[in-house]
């Protein structure tokens, strides 16, 4: 069988012969620099384009880095996150807020010893006790407050001076905190007047906790045993006067009655009445009045200053924020308290001066609701500022503290609770006035509720601190020994006085705790702890100011105040912008500002 054969396929051939392209001047690159048979019109020369040079950060050199104060020192591994990572943007160091320092002239040596007592000169004798005109001493007058001071070697960068007090060194009235017409006794602790009403407060405030004191009539309204009908057109006769008590702030006027204005809150010696605002009603049980003799005990509870703080802040939650807190954790800082003042003499005496806080014009609308043509339009605009006082109102000055009470008794026995929510006083709730020099936001430390009295023509009153109490409640009966236990071998803090746990409150259905603040103490216990408080302030006050002089002038600033070469050279030092990432504000701390005064 024949096989099929097929046949070879054929190699294609070109159809003509490749030509040579044309040489173009880019192409000078592929020409061999050297010349050869088949190139015979190579270039004996060659011309290349130099690369482009990639360009370099430009780096400071090391004299530059070191003028500025960089850091010089190289690590041994290169930090390659910080090409990679965005860099943080540096935080500021928070401002701190320290007082004003002024410059006076240097202590005299007199100024050195305990302040004088005043001078009393009798007046009259009312419920065996004599009643004297207390003067040669400075009161505190409107927008300016006024406390005791005394120079101490140890206090150089402080201007020599700290605070102290004047006799009688106890719990008591205070004799700045009183009407001019005030009549005080020997012990500073009953008060009478010839005039109309007019207050004292006492030298010692609550600010968080559970206080009490008690006040006895020692001349007001009769007895209904003892009550004595007027006779007519007997210029002999002559009632026993009246009496208001209760518990009052800074702002509140002192020609005025307990219970006047927004900043008390008081109790009428007739028909028992609780009074706030100047506006009485009805509180004791069958208008039952309080009478000559008569031992009268206020009892005032305040939630923490903490949960006080968020009142005044706006971040107060109620359903979140559901207990006092008086007894909280101890926290690694407590907030700062600046006292802005100045050593001045009056009549040889060496006083603190410093500006008082002012009335709210919120609080003095709310006395007086009636509205005017602008503030009813306002009111129509916004429904929430014509809404009653909570904590959570639109005006700081109108938020109230929840947790807050006063009680009432009479001679032991519980009356009741004639106030709750009381009106908030940490600032801005209270107010700088309008002055210059005087800045809004601060306190002082002194900032609270204190016990006041108001009498009139011819009302006497005693106050009583403890811890001897004539009536004392059931929450002061069980006395406590020195180791801080009760009778039955249970803690309930430490400090002198009478004290239990507190009951079961009836609303919240919450058992105090064992802590110090949630028992019952007396007003007494309270002088002790502020006296403490002031001098720690004090010490903070120097530690500071002597640290702003050594960082002015490190040569001249001594420690143990030896040398006076440190206070004369901040003399002339002016207002620092910043000290070591320090902001001072309002002139305070780097400045001191210069004094000179007259002697009265």
């Amino acid at each position: 069988m024949a096989t099929e054969t097929y046949p070879r396929p054929r190699s294609a051939t070109p159809s003509a012969i490749p030509q040579k392209r044309p040489m173009n001047l880019d192409d000078e690159q592929h020409i061999p620099a050297i010349p050869s048979p088949l190139n015979p019109d190579a270039p004996t020369t060659r011309t290349r384009k130099a690369p482009a040079r990639e360009q370099r950060e430009k780096k400071e050199s090391l004299k530059k880095r070191e003028a500025k104060g960089v850091d010089t020192t190289r690590s041994s591994t290169p930090d390659t996150q910080t090409h990679t990572k965005k860099s943080k943007k540096v935080e500021k160091p928070p401002d701190v807020v320290r007082p004003v320092r002024y410059y006076t002239k240097p202590p005299s040596q007199s100024d050195f010893d305990a302040p004088r007592q005043p001078i009393f000169n009798p007046i009259l004798t009312k419920a065996n006790r004599e009643f004297s005109e207390c003067f040669e001493h400075i009161s505190n007058k409107k927008s300016f407050r006024y406390t005791n001071c005394i120079a101490d070697p140890g206090f150089p960068s402080s201007r020599w001076f700290r605070q102290t007090d004047a006799e009688p060194f106890q719990p008591r009235f205070s004799f700045q905190e009183a009407s001019s017409h005030i009549l005080f006794d020997s012990t500073g602790r009953s008060i009478t007047t010839e005039k109309g009403f007019r207050m004292a407060r006492a030298n010692v405030c609550a600010r968080e906790g559970r206080w009490y004191y008690e006040c006895k009539i020692l001349s007001g309204v009769k007895p209904p045993a003892q009550e004595i009908l007027p006779v007519p057109n007997d210029s002999t006769f002559t009632e026993g006067g009246h009496v208001r008590l209760g518990w009052s702030r800074r702002e509140a006027n002192l020609d005025t009655p307990v219970g006047f204005d927004a900043y008390s809150y008081g109790l009428r010696d007739v028909s028992g009445q609780k009074i706030h605002l100047s506006r009485p009603k009805d509180f004791a049980p069958a208008n039952e009045s309080l009478c000559e003799g008569d031992v009268i005990g206020l009892e005032l509870t305040l939630p923490s200053l903490a949960l006080h703080r968020k009142v005044v802040e706006g971040s107060y939650n109620k359903a979140v924020d559901v207990s006092d807190d008086l007894d909280p954790h101890p926290a690694a800082e407590a907030p700062d308290c600046v006292r802005d003042r100045v050593p001045i003499r009056y009549k040889g005496v060496v006083y603190f001066e410093q500006f008082e806080y002012s009335s709210s014009k919120d609080l003095e609308d709310h006395m007086n609701p009636a509205p005017s043509l602008s503030n009813a339009a306002v009111a129509a605009k916004d429904a929430a500022a014509t809404a009653p006082p909570n904590p959570n109102h639109p005006s700081v000055a109108l938020r109230t503290l929840p947790f807050s009470s006063i009680k009432i008794y009479k001679n032991g026995k519980l009356l009741g609770t004639p106030y709750t929510d009381l009106f908030a006083f940490l600032p801005p709730a209270s107010k700088a006035p309008a002055q210059q020099g005087a800045r809004d936001g601060l306190d002082d430390g002194m900032l609270g509720y204190f016990p006041a009295v108001s009498v009139f023509r011819g009302g006497a009153a005693e106050i009583n601190f403890g811890p001897d109490f004539w009536c004392p409640p059931s929450d002061l009966s069980t006395a406590k020994g020195d180791d801080g236990q009760d009778a039955d071998g249970n803690d309930v803090g430490g400090g002198g006085g009478a004290s239990i746990l507190a009951p079961r409150d009836p609303k919240t259905q919450r058992q105090h705790a064992h802590g110090k603040n949630s028992r019952l103490r007396g007003m007494g216990e309270r002088y002790i702890e502020q006296i403490a408080e002031d001098i720690v302030y004090d010490l903070i006050d120097e530690v500071d100011f002597w640290m702003l002089d050594l960082i002015e002038n490190p040569d001249a600033a001594e420690i143990d105040g030896a040398s006076t070469q440190k206070a004369q050279s901040s003399s002339t030092a002016t207002d620092m912008e910043t000290v070591e990432g320090i902001t001072q504000l309002g002139g305070g701390g780097g400045e001191i500002k210069e004094i000179v005064q007259e002697e009265e």
